[in-house]
């Protein structure tokens, strides 16, 4: 009996053993270590085993634990974006392993397909350049028509590549081209006479853009920051455009030491201008060059060179013009007959050296020089004799005559010289900076307006007759600035397994200008957070103060002089601030194992010292004094992702709210725009490629106005909703997998676009008309209806 029981005892105590041994032998640790080609630790990389749903990440040190189910094959993946995935199969794991894992650089490869989006932890979002291609866009500038569409940023005329961001104007938007702050003409008034965008997207290797909380590396701008980096060729590439509205050729060769690129480009839009209201004969002609020279002697040093040059001429003789506004029970007709011309040059010049020590591996100084010069030509004389009507009743409401006259002249240098210095450990990136500028600004210019009609809108004192508008400015500006800046990012976590990941961007900004003596300082601070329980999740929050430095457009302050008015530049002003709370959210997640990323951003700008502005298509004008205060807030939606296999799109929708107030009353900004929804889809045709098809829709409230010459306290009306759909269709008639051996070319695509396909009249702006009984009418100014363009791009 006693023998028995000793042998059931043997018998349990053997099935729990193996029992035991089974249970620990179902599961293994997968520890190691993922790095770069240079033995550099990879933050973040993913380490999956897709077939068990398991998911790690590396932490600071590119350190990574994971536990699995043993099985007979146990296949890991590692991977990270800008690097090429590897997989390792492991046979019947058991216990503990140790890996190290390199993942080489993707820059080594050929063709890249990326399966995954950069994260974004600061305030500067990375765009995809791949996502401007084969946009159907008036204005012909793919950078800027890629940014228009992003949540939070508007624009109103298709024309432009002038956009608004979270309120602010036009001027409030900083530029960079490979750390250099470039410029626009000063003079420009309308979208037709703006011709090309400085940025050359053939030439355009990355886009980083911010609409609002960025770093303090980023200049004195209030709005937003477009990060603008140009490419330096492996090998030789080359493309040839042309379509309807104009040309561009780009070329680029480079090898490990010396790299060149050069593009250029012509622009007439005269086919589209055809579609606007006013006849006559447009002869728009933008020319412009780019090259991009980079020099590697040795890994120490580099040397490189941007230059530009772009000569722009916009010249109109109009004949005549009839537009109808009003309601359907009352509609009015606006007859004008035109004599005159208008004539206008911008010629723009700029250039960048910059000369790079590279002191280790994780140490750099640059020394950045620049120049950007402008010369810029207004001229036109412009008569017009015109009729208003009620079409109900064929009564004439009104007849005049207006004569428009303008001889403006500006000249503007600028020279700045750069010092940046970025230094990089395991856990900081370290980046400063100071700049020294040099501005000399020379303007010479006349303007009046004559209307005569039965006596009633000619100002006059009972003695004498006046002009309805006339101005004078005859101003020099000489001036310098000192800019400096630093800042961090820190990377951390709150342990070393399954830890939440922490970046906090801070840094501060500071700027003194000789002009009015006056000193700025700029505190930002941005902090994004990875959550332990869900890495696809990220949390955003950002803050700071952010100033508007005055130019001289913001300097030109006016007073009446005997019915004149005179422009001169006031030494007071000061820089316009805007302090930012920004509070964001970013989601990735999959459907049918496709990427997507929902982003969300709240928003709130407290303003103060405001420059009060008016807008006239895309001109700027200033009252030149601080005389406001007010706020910006609002909420930015964005949807992203592979709604079509292969392809990306993305829905955006904001809604925002502006106040400024101005001599006691609250008014909305003139770029208060309340609601915004765009869409950018792109599809395939079924069972093709070849053929692919790119829509862009845009639907947004429209703006304040009122009438002129009265002040912004005044601006009772707001314009009707802008709304726009552009189709673009593209077919791959050349496909480079198919190419023979000596083919010269890579591929051939054929494009037509649809603009404006519904065929909507925009309001751009108003004329104002009186008619006898002293009564006014906003007369619409409309923008470009349906045209089609066609074009052709060959790749080699």
């Amino acid at each position: 009996m006693k023998t028995t029981t000793a042998k059931h005892i043997i018998a349990v105590l053997t099935l729990m053993l193996v029992a035991t041994l089974t249970a620990s032998a179902q599961s293994f640790t997968l520890t190691g270590r993922v790095v770069d080609e240079e033995q550099n630790p990879i933050e973040l990389a993913t380490v999956s085993c897709l077939e068990q749903g398991k998911v790690a990440m590396t932490n600071l040190k590119g350190e990574f634990s994971i536990t699995l189910a043993s099985a007979d094959s146990v296949v890991v993946k590692f991977s990270m974006i800008g690097y090429n995935a590897r997989k390792r199969l492991f046979r019947n794991p058991r216990g503990k392993q140790r890996i190290e894992i390199v993942l080489p650089s993707m820059a080594a490869l050929g063709e890249i397909v990326v399966t995954e989006k950069r994260r974004q932890t600061t305030g500067t979002e990375r765009l995809d350049i791949k996502d401007m291609k084969g946009l159907a866009t008036a204005s012909g500038n793919a950078v800027e028509a890629l940014i228009q569409q992003q949540a939070g940023v508007s624009t109103h005329n298709e024309l432009s590549s002038q956009y608004n961001v979270r309120g602010g104007s036009f001027d409030e938007n900083s530029v960079y081209i490979n750390n250099v702050e470039v410029y626009r003409p000063l003079l420009i008034r309308s979208g037709q006479q703006e011709g090309l965008s400085v940025i050359n997207p053939d030439m355009v290797e990355s886009i980083g853009f911010s609409t609002g909380g960025f770093e303090a590396k980023y200049g004195d701008k209030m709005s937003s920051a477009l990060d603008i980096t140009y490419k330096q060729p492996k090998k030789f590439e080359a493309n040839i455009s042309v379509s309807l509205l104009g040309a561009s050729a780009y070329v680029g060769v480079g090898t490990k030491k010396f790299s060149m690129s050069h593009g250029i480009r012509y622009k007439t839009n005269r086919y589209l201008l055809g579609s606007l209201e006013t006849n006559g004969e447009y002869k728009p002609n933008f020319l412009d060059y780019q090259t991009y020279i980079c020099f590697r002697p040795n890994q120490r040093w580099s040397i490189d060179f941007i230059g530009n040059i772009s000569d722009n001429h916009y010249n109109f003789v109009p004949t005549d013009r009839e537009t109808s506004f009003g309601t359907m029970e009352d509609v009015k007709s606006f007859r004008v007959y035109f004599d005159g011309q208008e004539k206008d040059v911008f010629r723009t010049l700029f250039g960048a050296l910059t000369i790079s020590r590279q002191f280790g591996a994780n140490t750099k100084l640059s020394l950045i020089a620049s120049a950007f010069r402008t010369k810029e030509q207004e001229t036109y004389d412009i008569q017009g004799q015109y009729w208003l009507d009620d079409t109900e009743t064929s009564e004439n409401l009104g007849v005049g005559t207006y004569m428009e006259h303008a001889r403006n002249y500006l000249t503007a240098n600028v020279e700045s010289f750069k010092l940046m210095l970025n230094h990089k450990t395991k856990r900081h990136t370290i980046e400063g900076g100071l700049t020294y500028k040099i501005e000399h600004v020379e303007e010479n210019s006349r303007e009046y307006e004559m209307r005569d009609s039965s006596g009633y809108s000619i100002p006059h004192t009972g003695d004498r007759l006046d002009l309805i508008y006339t101005l004078n400015s005859r101003n020099t500006l000489n001036s310098h600035r000192i800019e400096g800046y630093i800042q961090d990012t820190y990377k951390f976590t709150s342990g070393e397994e399954n830890s939440t990941f922490y970046t906090l961007n801070y840094g501060i900004r500071f700027s003194n200008w000789s002009f009015n003596s006056e000193t700025i300082v700029s505190p930002r601070a941005s902090l994004a957070i990875i959550p332990a329980f869900n890495n696809n999740m990220t949390f955003r929050l950002a803050t700071g103060l952010y100033y508007q430095a005055p130019f001289f457009k913001e300097l030109r302050d006016t007073t009446k002089v005997n019915g004149v008015t005179v422009v001169t530049l006031n030494n007071r002003i000061k820089s316009q601030r805007s302090l930012h709370f920004v509070a964001a959210f970013d989601y990735r997640f999959k459907i049918k194992e496709r990427p997507y990323k929902f982003t969300a951003e709240a928003y709130y700008k407290a303003l103060s010292n405001i420059i009060p502005y008016n807008v006239n298509n895309v001109k700027v004008t200033y009252y030149g004094e601080n005389m406001g205060s007010g706020y910006a807030a609002g909420l930015d939606l964005k949807l992203y992702g592979e709604f079509v296999p292969g392809t990306d799109s993305w829905v955006t929708f904001s809604l925002m709210s502006t106040k400024q107030k101005i001599n006691g009353k609250q008014v909305p900004m003139p770029t208060d725009q309340r609601y915004a929804i765009n869409l950018h889809f792109t599809d395939y045709f079924p069972g093709t490629e070849r053929w692919k098809m790119t829509l862009s829709l845009a639907f947004a409230d429209g703006l304040p106005f009122g009438a002129p010459h009265k002040g912004l306290e005044y601006q009772n009306f707001r314009a009707p909703a802008y709304k726009r759909v552009d189709v673009g269709l593209s077919y791959r008639a050349y496909d480079n997998d198919d190419r023979k051996k000596h083919s010269i070319f890579k591929n051939i695509w054929l494009g037509v676009d649809c603009l404006n396909l519904f065929g909507i009249s925009n309001v751009n702006s108003y004329y104002w008309v009186t008619d006898v009984t002293n009564q006014q009418y906003a007369v619409p100014n409309y923008l470009t209806g349906r045209q089609i363009n066609g074009r052709v791009i060959f790749e080699f």
